[in-house]
This record gives C-alpha cells, structure tokens and sequence, in this order.
C-alpha cells in the first residue's frame, strides 16, 4: 500500500487537529483546503483572517468552514499566557510571553501543549529553527530521549528509506548518533518501515581508522545497548550498507550490509548532502524533516516546499499524534 493511503486509514475518523501558523501563505492555505475537503484531518490555520481571505480570493479558493484563529484577538489568549509562563518555570515573565505568544510559531505550539492541536506543520516561511525553538522550549524532549533529530522518507516506487539526522544536530556525539538511531528506528516502524539501520563512515569495519570512524564503532556498540532488538550495524559504506553484493563481501558476517533500509550519518553536512543527491540525482520523493523525540509531533517544512508536500507532512504528523 502507498505510504500515505496506509497513513490516511490510521488517522481516519480520529478526529485529529494540525495546526499550521502560515495561514496566509498560498502553500499553506491551498493544502488546509484539500485536507478539510477529503475530510483527513482538521487544519487549523493562525493569521488574521481578511489576509487569509484575501490570498483565497486571489486564488479563487472557497475557505467556508476553514477554522482560522487570530492570536491578536484569541479569546483564550490570557490562559495561553499564564500555562507558557509556568511551562517555562520563571525563565520568561508574563510581560515577555504577552509578546512571545504573539508569534504564531510560539502560538502554535501552545495550542499543541494545552491539547487543543493534536500537532504543527511550519516552515514554509520561517527557518528550522524558528519551528524547533518553541518546540523545544514548550513541549520538549520525550521521556528517555536527550535530542531532537530530523529524519526524511525518501521513496520512489516501492521502495522506501529513511535518513537521519538530515536537520537538527551538526556534529552528534557517539551517544547522540545512538539515540538518533534509535529514534529514526521508531519513525520507520510508524511508515511501514521495518528497520535494518546502518550506521554510515566511509569505513567498514576498520577499513580505515581516525576519530570519526571510531565514533560510528561506539555509536553503533551504545545504540545496540539502548535497543538490543534493533536490527543495526556499523561502521559500513553506504555502498556496504546497501548493495548486496558489495555488503556480503565487505561485511559478510553482518545482518544489516547490503539490506540496510534505515541510514544513520556521522553528521549533519553528510545527511542533509545525503538526502538531496537522493533526491535530485536519484528522483526520490523526500518527505520531511520529521522531528523526532518530541514529546508532541511538530513538523519543520522546507522553505522550497510545494502544497503537495504541504499536503503530506501535515498527514504525516497527524500519525505521529497516535
């Protein structure tokens, strides 16, 4: 079954809520309207309301029965205020969140602290890091996790990956490429993924040595400890870690060499590198970023995002909210 069919009939009749502070951004509002009409899910769309409406005119689009929330006049504003005060434990005073929350970002992702959004998509128009930031300092890491990583879906046919950590951390240590590991491991059960995780250096198994080799060895030895059932290996090429042939030759004695559909790399540069040569070169679809080890699912879209993608990450994190 297509990946998003399978998402769509895990989240159908659920009722579930994504909130999407890039109301007035076209991208934006022209996916909301194609989720509230099939009915998947509810969009809830932050911006004032004669500027939504105006982009829908312009675009011909009926937005009846669109819910659009204005954090300028939230009748619920002065409770949303009260629980981020308390949330951050006297790190911002009430006269700081009264601006704060005015940023539909922070906004939004209050919605999702207080349950009243099962999840957020931005990104279209802010950075990474205006999306993870409120994350982070609202809902937080879930219990056991240490980091937040970003994962994408790459597909193409029937086939299906992920790569990690495309997003979030620069240079992860040992214990950080072992949870984000661990994490990207999860997300793929979720997408019909069943893991075989590779742990990537451009070393297999001492074909050449240094530091960063030796930090994909310890990383794979602590991610085994963190989940002893999980399918991982490493350190393998990826040439290892996905060819057959060349797995069974260079690492014969591996479970993972040469079926590997989960791919962990040593840092930042070469995943978000990684994923784009797969994309542009090899004509995969790539879904994501999808922020892992959240305590609530929040979704950072790329800036050169299309409605489509739009579309399906508010979808994806939907799911995520079960």
């Amino acid at each position: 079954m297509d990946l998003f069919d399978s998402l769509k009939n895990k989240i159908d009749g659920k009722n579930l809520t994504i909130v999407l502070p890039e109301g007035n951004e076209p991208r934006i509002l022209g996916a909301a309207i194609r989720l509230q009409k099939e009915n998947i899910l509810k969009p809830i769309l932050l911006g004032n309301k004669d500027d939504i409406s105006k982009v829908a005119s312009d675009n011909s689009w009926n937005i009846d029965g669109l819910q659009i929330i204005d954090p300028e006049t939230y009748s619920e504003f002065d409770e949303m205020v009260d629980s981020f005060v308390e949330r951050r434990k006297g790190k911002n005073t009430k006269e700081q969140a009264l601006t704060m929350l005015k940023n539909n970002n922070y906004f939004g992702t209050m919605l999702v602290y207080m349950d009243k959004a099962d999840g957020m998509v931005s990104g279209a128009v802010h950075s990474t890091g205006d999306t993870v930031r409120p994350a982070l300092q609202i809902v937080k890491t879930a219990p056991g996790n240490k980091s937040v990583s970003g994962s994408f879906i790459l597909q193409k046919g029937d086939q299906r990956y992920m790569f990690a950590d495309c997003a979030i951390n620069i240079d992860p240590d040992a214990n950080g490429l072992a949870e984000i590991a661990v994490q990207t491991a999860k997300s793929a059960k979720l997408f019909d993924i069943d893991p075989k995780v590779a742990m990537l250096s451009f070393s297999t198994k001492g074909s050449a040595k240094g530091e960063m080799v030796d930090k994909v060895v310890e990383a794979t030895k602590l991610a085994k400890e963190l989940d002893p059932s999980l399918p991982v290996d490493g350190e393998l090429q990826f040439d290892a870690a996905f060819v057959p042939s060349v797995g069974a030759q260079k690492a014969p004695d591996s479970k993972v060499a040469g079926n590997a559909n989960v791919f962990v790399f040593p840092d930042l540069q070469s995943g978000n590198i990684g994923y784009k040569i797969a994309q542009r070169f090899g004509g995969f679809e790539a879904i994501g970023p999808i922020l892992q080890g959240l305590n609530k699912p929040i979704s950072d879209l790329s800036r050169g995002c299309n409605e489509e993608d739009v579309y399906k990450t508010s979808i994806l994190t939907a799911a995520l909210s079960l």
